[in-house]
């Protein structure tokens, strides 16, 4: 509850701008300035009038509840009306109703979570300045845009001569070809059976295959220090790893 020494603040700061008129039938609260203004401000209630006369804003009438008085429907269709409501829910509902049944042009918002009646003065500058107009301030906000994803940056591969042969003699083969260190021939095998020979094998350093690079393949080669695959193509599920070098035909095989 106030103390007195508010409520004397409140009544000598209220005496020194103005005194509150009422408008109306329903004698809602209103500014001195209301009536001989063409541009009005629409607000919630008493207090919020008293703020916009300290910040020399006299124009102004108020709802005083959530239903919207018959005396505002028809000032808003005789005058340009903006609303400044607060920043909260009740100012969410307040504006619904004021898009329903009057002819707002504008509105104005105070900062999230804070009240009209609480703005200073640069506050209430900024809600006005920034003001929308109503069906704007009504629509719900269009949901980000995602940055698109960098297109990926195709680095040129080199490969051994070896290599590069290995892969051009294995297309259409459905083949693989094993290479030790030095690029030396190992053994060649059907593509269906690359999977469990190089569980198998030891002394593999390149990998060549008509074929797919799968996630199995490449865990198989991290576990068997297999420096490099050679494939057709790599699936899109693969997760690279550090120590194996995954490589493309297109990239091996050296141009005719």
């Amino acid at each position: 509850m106030p103390s007195v020494d508010d409520v004397y603040k409140e009544i000598s700061e209220t005496m020194k701008v103005g005194k509150v008129e009422k408008y109306g039938p329903e004698d809602l609260p209103a500014g001195p300035g209301l009536d001989a203004a063409k541009e009005i401000f629409v607000v919630e209630g008493r207090a919020d009038i008293i703020n916009l006369m300290r910040c020399g804003i006299f124009n102004t009438v108020a709802l005083e509840g959530a239903k919207v008085p018959e005396s505002i429907k028809k000032l808003t269709k005789e005058k340009t009306a903006t609303a400044l409501l607060d920043g909260d829910r009740g100012g969410d509902l307040i504006l619904k109703e004021l898009i329903q049944v009057t002819s707002v042009k504008f509105v104005g918002r105070a900062p999230r979570g804070k009240e009209i009646e609480e703005c200073n003065c640069k506050e209430i500058a900024e809600a006005i300045e920034n003001k929308l107009p109503i069906n704007e301030a009504a629509a719900p906000p269009k949901p980000a845009k995602k940055p698109e994803p960098p297109a990926p940056h195709h680095v040129k591969v080199e490969v051994p001569e070896p290599v590069g042969q290995a892969a051009k003699a294995l297309l259409g083969t459905l083949e693989a070809v094993l290479l030790n260190e030095k690029f030396e021939f190992v053994e060649r095998l059907p593509v269906s059976q690359l999977a469990e020979k190089l569980q198998q094998v030891t002394g593999v350093d390149t990998v060549v295959f008509d074929g797919i690079i799968t996630q199995r393949i490449v865990d198989i080669a991290a576990e068997k220090n297999i420096r490099r695959i050679v494939a057709s193509r790599i699936s899109e599920a693969v997760k690279p790893v550090l120590n194996v070098e995954l490589v493309t035909f297109q990239d091996a095989i050296p141009p005719a």
